[in-house]
């Protein structure tokens, strides 16, 4: 079966590896356009191109689909299936119908809950305890596919962001591989979404990352944790310098101090939130300095107890 792959970012690595360590006949891969990064704006290679060229494999990165822009580069290299995982634009029809086999996407949710942009963070925010991956036939609307093979992961009391895009990175590639043999076979059954269950996870954006501790304990943690290791949360200190926050545990202590309020620093950061709960701020990222843990924040005398975080 000649493969064409489309991705981007790490999430897409754990698939393409899969797929080249199966041995299949990957015809090319597709990725977006390097971007400038850094202090130097320097342009950086996607995860995706760096490993493909490192394999040996025809690398892609066209600006646009629009008008039958990549339709030569379709002919000449015949795809039978594309796989596509995080791959960052809309594919055309032209693109979605050209392989006999059409499209699989591997989209980290379990469909139709969390379609869109942002599936993994936004479980993690919303307290989920249980996400997982979908391969789908992919169509024009937005993750509306018929959907394939299924995969169930646990989101753990501190699981992060980095934590489940990993877990459900080799649950993906698990799964691909299991829809990629099944079609070969002959044996794939497809299964409609039920669009009236059907949820929305959103880009995230920087307003989305502001704690508010006038919510509970649990919900500050979710979102917390749901934004690390990138792009994290934030406060900010009483002097309206940003803090930006990197792990929190939920503290056992009752309080009735107000939200937001420093009620203990004790190796962390004990913050007062809704509902008499508290939070504790374990690793920090303070304004102009380096990531760190709150013991050592804690040493700079940056805090006090009664401070209010807002």
């Amino acid at each position: 079966m000649r493969i064409l792959f489309m991705g981007t970012p790490d999430f897409a690595l754990f698939t393409l590896k899969a797929l080249v360590q199966a041995g299949e006949n990957i015809v090319g891969v597709v990725t977006q356009p390097d971007k400038p990064k850094g202090r130097g704006y320097a342009l950086q290679p996607p995860p995706v191109k760096v490993y493909a060229e490192e394999q040996g494999l025809p690398v892609y990165q066209p600006e646009t689909f629009k008008d039958g822009a990549f339709e030569n580069e379709l002919k000449a290299l015949a795809p039978d299936l594309i796989v596509v995982v995080a791959y960052g634009k809309i594919l055309p029809r032209y693109v979605l119908e050209f392989p006999k086999y059409g499209c699989v996407n591997v989209h980290g949710s379990l469909l139709p809950a969390y379609r869109g942009a942002a599936p993994m963070q936004r479980a993690i925010i919303d307290g989920c305890k249980e996400t997982g991956v979908t391969t789908m036939q992919m169509a024009e609307g937005l993750d509306t596919g018929d959907m394939l093979i299924v995969r169930r992961v646990p989101i753990k009391e501190n699981d992060n962001f980095e934590d489940i895009h990993d877990a459900l990175g080799a649950a993906g590639a698990e799964a691909l591989l299991e829809t990629v043999n099944a079609l070969r076979a002959g044996t794939l059954v497809a299964t409609k979404q039920d669009d009236s269950k059907a949820t929305y996870a959103a880009k995230i954006l920087k307003e989305d990352c502001l704690l508010d501790f006038t919510k509970n304990a649990q919900t500050v943690h979710d979102l917390a944790r749901g934004l690390s290791p990138i792009p994290l949360s934030f406060t900010h200190t009483p002097d309206g310098k940003l803090l930006k926050v990197i792990e929190t545990r939920i503290a056992k202590t009752v309080t009735n101090a107000a939200p937001g309020t420093v009620i203990a620093l004790d190796g962390c950061v004990t913050v007062a939130c809704g509902e008499g709960t508290a939070i504790e701020l374990h690793r920090l990222l303070p304004e102009g300095k380096g990531r760190m843990s709150a013991a050592d924040y804690i040493r700079g005398r940056r805090l006090c107890v009664g401070d209010l975080l807002h």
